[in-house]
């Protein structure tokens, strides 16, 4: 389903004049601080971009249209200049008096939002005044109120509608983190006669962890990738261990490659690349690249068939299974004495590559190949 952005425009995108409120001229027009490189940054994720405005008494002698359009017209085009486009424009004339079911934060021009083919509580609304808030409540959304924390507190203070809320600050480029980190989020749920997974991610670690794979070992080895990583991870298996070890490993191996791929989404602004970490007596060098393709080296030598209650064996078909759920290359070399300290070495190595890896700037967008395509 379709997701939606709608963003306020006085006081958001522009500054809002003071004793009239009415930006009615191109003298006054001026923008928000960081409202075009934070606009920029949110235009370019999945969502619909729509502006959503109250423009008291517009077309009325006290604000005519002729008013109106210079300025407005000049802001778009503006953020035009910068890749900022709007999908939608919802501007509503009349005075708060006429008490217009079309005026915000009631939902009247919203209709088209609500016919069931948009995701509204994926959706967001952000504005800088309360009735933004509130907005978002009767629309099923989420709401981000751009007001200094203290004062966005009190302006919700007691209000029913306050619960939209998920963020209050005055600073654009925290918006544009907030949504950006949203974004790069999966589950996959997989079951099978073998094993029943459920894998959620959120790559910028905004969740609580969990994992549970009956494999108190293979659990020990997981907690390595929400420590060292800065993931959130959910991993959840119920496997048929009466049998052995393998479906359980092997499985959440495809599942968790298969949510890290899907979180990555386009993969733009990423690092792409990460790697290495030493461990005690053990050196571990986990090389990787999320390119799009897959290719495996394991060069990990153990001395015992098991380490806890795993076999060695399997970790090796682990890292590949994964390796080829995430289309990467994954390159793992490391040496060591003592079992235990050379496996976690991996898991830990392999964690910190992956945060080097993922890490995005959420304003530095461009896919990082030089072929255009990952």
């Amino acid at each position: 389903m379709k997701r939606v952005i709608f963003v306020d425009r006085d006081g958001t995108i522009i500054t809002e004049p003071p004793v009239d409120y009415q930006v009615d001229s191109l003298a006054k027009l001026e923008f928000v601080a960081g409202a075009i490189s934070g606009l920029k940054s949110v235009a370019e994720l999945d969502y619909e971009l729509v502006m959503a405005s109250n423009q008291d008494g517009l077309g009325t002698d006290s604000f005519p249209e002729e008013t109106f359009w210079p300025a407005h017209t000049k802001m778009l085009r503006t953020l035009a200049g910068e890749g900022i486009f709007f999908d939608d424009q919802l501007i509503d004339p009349t005075l708060p008096e006429e008490n217009s079911p079309t005026r915000k934060p009631q939902v009247g021009m919203f209709g088209k939002y609500l016919s069931g083919d948009y995701d509204m509580a994926a959706s967001y609304v952000v504005g800088d005044r309360a009735t933004d808030v509130e907005l978002a409540y009767n629309l099923g959304a989420k709401a981000i109120l751009l007001r200094p924390k203290a004062e966005g507190e009190a302006m919700l203070e007691g209000k029913v509608f306050a619960e939209a809320c998920v963020l209050i600050t005055p600073v654009w480029r925290e918006v544009a983190e907030y949504l950006r980190r949203t974004d790069r989020v999966a589950v996959v749920e997989r079951k099978t006669s073998e094993t029943d997974i459920r894998i959620a991610v959120d790559l910028d670690g905004g969740a609580e962890s969990q994992v549970d794979t009956g494999l108190k070992f293979f659990d020990h080895m997981l907690w390595q990738l929400p420590h060292h990583a800065g993931i959130s991870l959910e991993a959840v298996c119920r496997g048929d261990l009466e049998v052995d070890e393998h479906h359980t490993i092997e499985d959440v191996a495809i599942a968790l490659g298969e949510a890290i791929q899907q979180a990555l989404g386009s993969k733009r602004g990423i690092d792409r690349y990460g790697f290495v970490l030493p461990m005690d007596e053990c050196r571990a060098m986990v090389l990787i690249d999320f390119g799009g393709r897959a290719d495996f080296v394991w060069d990990v030598p153990f001395t015992r068939e098991r380490v806890g209650d795993v076999p060695t064996e399997m970790f090796k078909h682990f890292f590949k299974s994964l390796c080829v759920a995430m289309r990467c290359n994954l390159h793992i070399e490391a040496r060591g004495e003592n079992n235990h300290h050379l496996i976690e070495g991996v898991f830990k190595a392999f964690a910190r590559a992956l945060k080097m890896a993922i890490r995005r700037d959420v304003f530095k967008y461009e896919l990082p190949s030089s072929k255009g395509v990952l």
